[in-house]
């Protein structure tokens, strides 16, 4: 008995480092459900499913709340939303991944160091999704910095002045003629530049080669397949052997209640699909909005007809189709943050969006300053 306990003893301490010990993530995909709040989701799950809770996003393993508000207000856009989940500080709305000493379009604050930022100081390769311009404020907080979400030619210009390593390595969305003008004004010439950085310059997903590793593809529309591009994105980004980061953005605003729902559910099947192709290659999924949407559901019936119907839609702010209302603008409320891999256990309970940065960069193994 006394040698088995011995024997017993000595394995417990051999498997204590196992136990102790936590597995880094190799890779980081961050889907971001622009105004996607709780009730965006609830709706979305019944309008599709008849039910609540049937979304994948609501099923993940761990599930959180993060409260949106910015430096100085209570509903924030997504401008200061996306900067405090990429940088872990607030700013004020309508700034881009600049200090809360900033005055938008007016003075510069601090430039905040972003999680795709570290990653591409460190080796890794970083993209950008969206069916959002690539330009706008949830995809430029990630690789730029400004006084103004509106300075979009100055934003995207920076893709050619990265302040650590090369620079983000996939961006794929629409935005083509509004940043190549605004880029333009600023005497830049995007066609003649991004080649000399190594960026294959496209205009569709269609026309990048299976061999690509540095990639812009500038669309003239959001009506594209934000699926197709995310697997190309992972395809391209997941060769680096020393890992990725990767942003998703989907537009999921309900001022147009059935795009918004609709784009919610495809978005959540999107995040499904590359949620189960990740499984077991350390890659921490992870899921929230910037803010919340002032969406509710009044109707009391469950089964006597659906929350909207295919032929209704709603126009203006406060009107009411079927069951729901629309307020037609931002909410303050705590949204969902649901995560999945390497990390994905410190997502629970509630906690400032700021956190998200940190709950990334512990994934990676790497101290958050």
């Amino acid at each position: 008995m006394r040698r088995f306990k011995c024997a017993l003893v000595l394995i417990l301490f051999l498997c204590v480092p196992l136990l102790a010990g936590e597995r880094a993530a190799k890779g980081v995909i961050l889907f971001l459900g622009d105004a996607a709040g709780i009730p965006t989701l609830h709706a979305a799950s019944i309008r599709e499913y008849g039910q609540p809770g049937k979304l994948f996003i609501q099923r993940m393993p761990h599930i959180g709340l993060s409260e949106t508000s910015s430096a100085s207000d209570w509903v924030a856009d997504s401008g200061a939303g996306m900067t405090a989940i990429v940088t872990g500080k607030k700013t004020h709305n309508g700034v881009i991944s600049q200090s809360d000493t900033a005055v938008r379009g007016k003075t510069d604050g601090e430039l905040l160091k972003t999680i795709l930022e570290y990653a591409e100081e460190k080796g890794l390769s970083t993209g950008v999704v969206s069916n959002s311009p690539m330009a706008d404020a949830t995809p430029a907080a990630c690789y730029g910095h400004a006084n103004d979400r509106r300075k979009i030619g100055e934003l995207f210009g920076q893709v050619l002045t990265p302040r650590f390593g090369d620079g983000v390595d996939v961006i794929l969305g629409p935005g083509r003629k509004q940043i190549f003008e605004a880029t333009s004004k600023l005497g830049l010439d995007l066609a003649a530049e991004l080649p000399k950085k190594g960026y294959l310059l496209a205009d569709s997903l269609d026309t990048i080669p299976p061999g690509a590793r540095r990639v812009i593809a500038l669309f003239n529309t959001d009506d594209f397949d934000v699926g197709t591009a995310t697997d190309r994105a992972i395809d391209i980004l997941s060769r680096n052997p020393k890992g990725f980061f990767l942003m998703v953005e989907s537009d999921l605003h309900t001022d147009k209640v059935i795009r918004g729902l609709d784009r919610t559910v495809a978005f959540d099947r999107i995040i499904q699909r590359t949620a189960e192709r990740m499984k077991g290659k350390d890659t921490l999924i992870l899921f929230t909005a910037d803010h919340s949407f002032d969406l509710r559901i009044v109707t009391s019936a469950r089964k006597s007809e659906p929350i909207v119907t295919p032929t209704t839609d709603i126009g203006q702010p406060g009107k009411t189709a079927k069951g729901l209302v629309v307020g037609g603008h931002h909410a303050a409320e705590e949204v969902i943050v649901a995560a999945q891999g390497p990390g994905a256990e410190r997502v629970h309970g509630f906690f400032s969006s700021t956190e998200l940065f940190r709950i990334m960069m512990a994934a990676y193994g790497w101290k958050a300053p």
